[in-house]
C-alpha cells in the first residue's frame, strides 16, 4: 500500500467517523419502563345505624324472608308477621348511648328468625 492510499483510508475513517461520533452522542437508551403503582386499596366504611336505616333494613327484611307484615308501629319499634303458621317479631330501638339496637324472634318455625337476621344484615351491607 502506498503512501497515498493510507492518506485516503485515513480520510475516510475520519469522514465516516466524525458522522457516526455525532450521531452515537445523539442517541438515548432509556431503562426499562417501570409498571404502573398498584391500584389503591378500597375503602371500606362501616357507618353507625341509624334508627331510620334499621327500621327501614328489618321491614325489607322481612319481606325478603316471605313474611307478610301485620303491623309495623315505629314509635315502639316493633314490627309483626307471619308466614304460614309462624310469628315473626323484630324490635328495632336506639339506646342510651345512641346506638341501634334490634332484636329478632320467631315462634312456630325454628329457622326463621335466623333467616330474617341474615337478610336484615344483607340489606344493612354487611
Amino acid at each position: 500500500m502506498t503512501d497515498r492510499e493510507i492518506d485516503m483510508r485515513k480520510r475516510i475513517l475520519k469522514i465516516t467517523a466524525l458522522p457516526t461520533m455525532i450521531i452515537m452522542v445523539g442517541c438515548v437508551v432509556y431503562g426499562p419502563v417501570s409498571p404502573p403503582p398498584p391500584p389503591p386499596e378500597p375503602v371500606y366504611s362501616h357507618r353507625p345505624a341509624t334508627l331510620e336505616r334499621s327500621w327501614n333494613a328489618a321491614l325489607d327484611a322481612m319481606e325478603d324472608s316471605d313474611v307478610s307484615i301485620v303491623s309495623a308501629d315505629r314509635e315502639s319499634g316493633i314490627i309483626r308477621g307471619v308466614r304460614g303458621s309462624a310469628d315473626a317479631t323484630v324490635t328495632v330501638r336506639t339506646q342510651a348511648d345512641g346506638r341501634v339496637r334490634v332484636g329478632f324472634s320467631a315462634r312456630g318455625d325454628e329457622g326463621l328468625a335466623d333467616q330474617i337476621y341474615r337478610a336484615y344484615e344483607r340489606r344493612m351491607g354487611r
